[in-house]
Formats: structure tokens, sequence, C-alpha cells
């Protein structure tokens, strides 16, 4: 069962990170290109679309799966996984990070939703390094086990 639930957390993983990465590119080219009333609506659909329809189902469904690798755990390794170490405390910590940045891009949705953003491209281009790092984090945290 583990395997499965293992698999299901990869999959959830990165349709997720398609939403983080995606997001944050619609913001460039919604900010920048806010005087094309034509090209600006299709860009909020595509942005609620993203958010709602991928973004949130992939990161609810990293999460539970995650929470449900902890539990199993026990049953796979024969070991408590919470209790292998800090690493996965760590990646814990960097998940809650990743889920701040995804509702933070849900805030910049809405403002943008309604013209009242006023990030430049340039930000969101900058914004849109945050999950890579973080990636790279929570990565090493479960391959490399640092702690």
């Amino acid at each position: 069962m583990y395997s499965w639930v293992l698999w299901f957390h990869i999959i959830s993983l990165v349709s997720w990170f398609a939403a983080l990465f995606y997001m944050p590119r619609l913001f460039v080219y919604h900010a920048e290109n806010a005087d094309n009333e034509g090209f600006v609506k299709v860009i909020k659909i595509m942005e609620m679309k993203i958010y709602k329809y991928i973004g949130l189902p992939a990161m609810w469904a990293t999460i539970l799966s995650g929470v449900a690798m902890i539990f199993l755990s026990t049953e796979h390794y024969g070991v408590n996984i919470l209790s292998t170490g800090g690493w996965l405390h760590a990646k814990i910590f960097f998940v809650i990070l990743l889920m701040a940045y995804f509702f933070s891009l849900g805030y910049f949705r809405e403002k943008l939703l309604i013209d009242e953003c006023k990030k430049s491209g340039k930000f969101f281009r900058a914004y849109n390094e945050v999950p890579t790092i973080l990636l790279l984090i929570i990565v090493a945290m479960v391959i490399i086990k640092p702690f």
C-alpha cells in the first residue's frame, strides 16, 4: 500500500509544481499586457483554471498523501518515520512555506482579477524562483536526509 501512496504523492507533487511554476509566468504576462483588454481577459481565465482546477486539488492531494505516508511508514519501514531524524520535520517546514507561497499566488490572482495589483512583470519573474528553491530543499531533505 505504501508504494501506491508514494506513487500518488509524486504524481500530485508534479501536478502541484506545474501550477506553482506556471502561475507566476501568467502573472508576468498579465502585468506586462495590462493595456490589452482581450489578452488580459484570456489570462484571467487561465489563472483561475490553473489555480482552482489544477493547483488547489494537487496541493491537497500532495499533503494528504504525504500524511498517509507518515502513518503507513510504520508498517512499511517498521519504524515511525517521525522519529527517524529531523529531515522530515525540515521537509514539513519547507512544505508549509510552499503552501504559504501557493496561497500568496491566490492573493495575487485575486488582486489581478480586479485590476488592483501593482506588482510588475519583473517582480513576478523573481517571485517565480521561490518554488524552484523550495523544491531543491525539499527533495534534498528526502534524498540526502541531512539531519
